[in-house]
């Protein structure tokens, strides 16, 4: 499996990014802790966190995911062995990427994860209000610090990202290694394109989020099937549409043939596209982790990644 390892500027991260959304929202620590658990006794070694996790849930203010895992972090003493990605410009109390507000924010990230640096620190949300100059500064102050040590971007447009890479290119600070962008076999638009032609040209690892487009690319959401999930009717959505249809058609043929969980073929997929250094998925249970982490082993040959590719045009 090391040899499946993937490399985000200096960091060598597992195929599969353990996504911390679900961590106190529809798992409570206790859960959370079973579920990283069995992910890091696995080889894993690269969670996904934002500040604003989960502050759309009654009774949550943003920061519990990443508090949740600085307590694991710290209960396990294992520190050294994980990267921890996080993001800024999403809390309620922090919005936006003014430098001042990027610079408290980290701070309050860095507490809630009791850990001296992030490893990787993407902005959540471009903010358009301010002058890229302006952000890439700050993020590389925050470098300069040894706060951060590998800076990445998440939901912005293909010309504020180019101009962001031009300008750290052009004053020598810190510049973006990962982009986290929408992507995955039923919602291929928003990143194909001129967004993954920038990222191509600059070297950028895509570590793309919704992988398994909220729980559908699994294979679980049928037609006439109910499903127990706080995100049952975002995915069920896509059997609504003939994408969908065929897009799951397509994940039942090549997952029988390889005798492989449906979510494994989708994850496979999007790990053979060009840029794509490992995708994000999350896991409530630790059950649900053998089909995500059986994404190491599985490598989809040019045929199989083409009819894939064809159901979902």
């Amino acid at each position: 499996m090391a040899d499946r390892n993937k490399i985000i500027g200096d960091l060598t991260v597992h195929p599969l990014s353990l996504g911390g959304n679900v961590f106190g929202w529809t798992a409570d620590e206790a859960q959370s802790f079973a579920v990283l658990d069995a992910y890091a006794e696995a080889g894993g070694n690269f969670l996904d966190t934002a500040d604003v996790y989960s502050a759309w849930i009654q009774g949550n203010s943003g920061g519990e995911s990443e508090t949740v895992i600085g307590n694991w972090l710290a209960a396990r003493g294992n520190r050294s062995e994980i990267v921890v990605a996080t993001k800024a410009g999403g809390h309620p109390d922090f919005k936006g990427l003014a430098a001042g507000t990027i610079k408290a924010a980290a701070e309050e990230s860095l507490r809630r994860l009791r850990t001296d640096s992030i490893d990787l620190y993407y902005t959540h949300f471009d903010d358009p209000g301010v002058p890229v100059e302006e952000i890439i500064t700050a993020l590389d102050q925050l470098v300069r610090e040894g706060k951060v040590r590998q800076i990445g971007a998440s939901n912005i447009s293909p010309e504020r990202l180019e101009a962001s890479l031009a300008f750290s290119d052009r004053e020598g600070l810190a510049k973006y290694a990962a982009l986290q962008p929408h992507y995955n076999l039923v919602s291929r638009d928003t990143y194909e394109g001129p967004l993954a032609d920038v990222a191509a040209r600059h070297g950028l690892a895509a570590v793309p989020y919704s992988a398994l487009a909220s729980g559908f690319l699994t294979g679980k959401y049928r037609a006439g099937a109910a499903v127990d999930s706080a995100r049952a009717g975002r995915a069920a959505q896509h059997l609504e549409t003939e994408r969908g249809r065929r897009v799951l058609a397509a994940l039942d043929e090549v997952a029988s043939a390889r005798g492989a969980e449906i979510a494994t073929v989708a994850l496979a997929w999007l790990a053979a596209q060009r840029t794509v250094a490992t995708p994000i998925a999350s896991a409530r249970t630790p059950a649900q982790l053998p089909a995500l982490l059986a994404l190491a082993d599985l490598e989809l040959t040019d045929a199989e990644v083409a009819v894939l590719t064809a159901a979902s045009a």
